[in-house]
């Protein structure tokens, strides 16, 4: 019987994979090692190297041939478990049946398929049995080194043809002859049986630097060597480490951190594996200058304002992340791709290129929205990317909605509100970036619209105009001058109104995906004076903020938890002189789940909901991928508005749990959230549960 070898280390080879040193008893001199020359290389030694070991913390790096076999019978996305039919006896050539045996590892037994030979060519009969022998022979000297890569250094694998064990030369001849016996009569029977033995675990991981010392623990804290006992000396795992430890140098600023050897030990009497790394951290790097190419119609100034970093900075991973997440803000570029220089310049940073492509001018897009308790609506939205050369962009919106579960028709009727239900939005928004080459944008808006609510009706028309000054890619402050006239109507009567004021805003941003964030802090605030002295009827300031955290549990964010809080507050007016579209209402899917939108709050004549002057909401989430596509989100919802100024702890704050189903796409979630509230409001006759679906995460 052919297995491998039971003593003996292993050998690190440049080429990243693990070789077992054999003695000479197997017939080979001593130090003679064995390659599977289908293994994934790592170019170990660079910074490509380290990003390699990550991605093979996936792969079995001992001898995975990633060859896919041929589709067999049908199955729908593999659900039903259907077996391949079988070949039938042929006389041309030598169909076999193949089992593999001894494993109860889905992982393990899987990946030796995919390694052995006999099995990815199971459905291409070999012609003769000495063609079948010689994949047999193959799998005899690649399935151990798959063991092995799954942590059994002292497995062994047998292959049996017919009943002759493969071993030496004469059980070759012996088993092509009985395969050879079944031509055109039946399939023959081939088995691999796999005895793993112990599975290894990794004892110690020691890193020294080229002259064998050891770094301080500043440097590398124990963190990066520490290893739980039970952590199986696979090597995928060996090759994360490794490239855990050089991200580590990176970050400090060492662009050209490599790993120059890595020593694998096996101790086979106490099934361990001592693993030692020697790094050469090359030299500490600052930014060197940024080279932006590809730009054609945009001017490169308007790409270079969004690059924040300067020569001279730190180098670190990080500031290269972060300014590729600062350019794909910018709407008129395609892809972007951040790439790092070969050699450092005379001063000792490290250039820096990017290169760009540019997105077709012209954006036409319609989006579509359903709940069960806000109702249906549908946005049509026109974009042009580069107006006028210099990355300007403007767009036109045209929002159209129903109020589809009308709780409250009786009472605005009773109330003389007039409401169809109809309302509809039209906006129009230019924004000029990088004026005069700098991080300051202009913004412009104008907007005319009617806001048909469950308690109210609103008319209004206006816009704004103002700067934004970016002062990083997290953030940014805006200051400007807004205006807009209305009619608002709801139970305290009619309000003619006239809005000037004075918004001044700032918002933060550190997390790491608009739609879907994993880690990280959002945080917006705003505060907007409308003086009398302006020509505001009514005068008074209107105050906002938000913000929400985002936190995983572990290193792959499969499990995220996710909070979010609110704050509102109106002074310098009467509840009955604001208008009803100013004051604040909580519900709705962005706010309490399960409540009908801009509905909690302050009640009025005929128990209509009249908002209030002062807003408190708070939501969490607990985001729970199941599988890469497929997430549930248990979620608990509390928030509403107060009469006063502040907020009133007195008054009855509404509350909502449920439950949300993801289904994880390219541009983000699909969100399917059902609510309960936990207090409904009584004489309301609301549903018991609501259904809201979107796109993206609800915070």
């Amino acid at each position: 019987m052919i297995g491998i070898a039971a003593t003996g280390g292993l050998r690190n080879d440049r080429d990243g994979s693990f070789a077992r040193r054999e003695p000479a008893a197997h017939g080979r001199p001593p130090g003679v090692t064995r390659r599977n020359r289908d293994r994934p290389r790592v170019r170990n030694g660079t910074r490509d190297g380290a990003r390699a070991g990550a991605v093979l913390s996936s792969i079995v790096a001992a001898g995975l041939s990633l060859s896919a076999a041929p589709a067999a019978a049908f199955d729908l996305f593999g659900l039903f478990g259907s077996e391949e039919e079988p070949l039938a006896p042929s006389a041309a050539a030598l169909p076999y049946a193949l089992k593999i045996q001894g494993t109860d590892d889905s992982d393990l037994e899987k990946t030796l398929e995919d390694t052995s030979t006999l099995h990815r060519l199971r459905r291409e009969p070999p012609p003769d049995g000495e063609g079948l022998v010689r994949r047999a022979e193959a799998d005899i000297r690649r399935l151990p080194d798959a063991l092995s890569g799954y942590g059994y250094y002292a497995g062994r694998v047998t292959v049996r043809i017919e009943e002759v064990v493969l071993g030496g030369e004469a059980s070759l001849i012996a088993a092509a002859r009985a395969a050879e016996s079944e031509r055109a009569r039946a399939l023959v029977p081939v088995r691999i049986a796999v005895d793993a033995g112990p599975l290894y675990t990794i004892r110690t991981v020691t890193v020294r630097d080229p002259q064998g010392q050891a770094f301080p623990e500043d440097v590398l804290p124990p963190r990066f060597t520490r290893v739980d006992d039970d952590t199986p000396a696979r090597s995928s795992l060996v090759l994360a480490r490794e490239a855990k430890i050089v991200d580590r140098f990176r970050e400090r600023g060492h662009p050209f951190a490599e790993v120059v050897s890595r020593d694998p030990v096996v101790d086979d009497a106490a099934h361990v594996m001592d693993v030692t790394f020697t790094v050469d951290p090359g030299p500490r790097a600052g930014l060197g200058a940024v080279a932006v190419r590809g730009t054609k119609d945009i001017d490169p100034a308007v790409v270079r304002s969004f690059i924040y970093a300067e020569p001279g900075d730190p180098y670190s991973p990080k500031a290269l992340s972060d300014m590729r997440r600062a350019l794909v803000k910018v709407e008129g570029l395609g892809s972007v791709r951040v790439r790092e220089g070969e050699a450092l310049d005379g001063q000792g940073n490290l250039p820096i290129f990017v290169d760009v492509t540019e997105r077709d001018r012209n954006l036409i897009g319609v989006s579509a929205r359903y709940s069960t308790v806000d109702g249906p609506g549908i946005r049509a939205t026109y974009a042009n990317r580069n107006l006028f050369g210099g990355g300007e962009t403007i767009r036109l919106d045209a929002d159209l909605f129903y109020l589809g579960n009308d709780l409250y028709a009786t009472q605005r009727k009773l109330a003389g509100i007039e409401s169809n239900g109809l309302g509809g939005r039209l906006s129009a928004t230019f924004v000029k970036p990088a004026l005069w080459g700098t991080r300051n944008d202009l913004i412009a808006n104008l907007f005319a619209g009617r806001e048909a609510q469950q308690s109210y009706v609103a008319d209004a028309a206006g816009g704004t105009l103002g700067v934004r000054h970016r002062f990083s890619d997290t953030f940014y402050a805006q200051v400007g001058v807004e205006g807009q006239a209305g009619r608002a109507q709801d139970a305290l009567g009619k309000v003619d109104y006239r809005l000037v004021g004075i918004p001044v805003s700032v918002s933060y941003d550190s997390t790491d995906n608009l739609l879907d964030p994993t880690k990280g802090v959002r945080l917006t605030a705003s505060a907007t004076p409308y003086a009398g002295f302006l020509g505001s009827d009514p005068s008074i300031f209107v105050a906002k903020a938000q913000g929400s955290t985002y936190y995983a549990l572990d290193d792959e964010a499969r499990y995220i938890l996710a909070g979010r809080l609110g704050f509102g507050s109106i002074s310098g007016a009467s509840l009955e002189d604001i208008p009803a579209n100013i004051r604040f209402f909580a519900g709705g899917g962005g706010s309490v789940r399960g409540f009908p939108y801009r509905t909690l709050g302050p009640r009025g004549p005929f128990n209509l909901p009249v908002g209030g002057r002062s807003l408190l909401e708070a939501s969490f989430e607990a985001r729970i991928k199941i599988t890469d596509t497929i997430g549930v989100v248990p979620f608990f919802d509390a928030g509403t508005a107060f009469a006063g100024s502040l907020p009133d702890f007195d008054e009855r704050i509404r509350t909502a749990v449920g439950l949300g189903l993801r289904y994880y796409t390219g541009i983000g979630p699909i969100r399917v959230d059902v609510a309960l509230p936990l207090d409904r409001i009584k004489g309301n006759h609301e549903r018991p549960v609501a259904l809201y679906i979107s796109l993206g995460q609800s915070f």
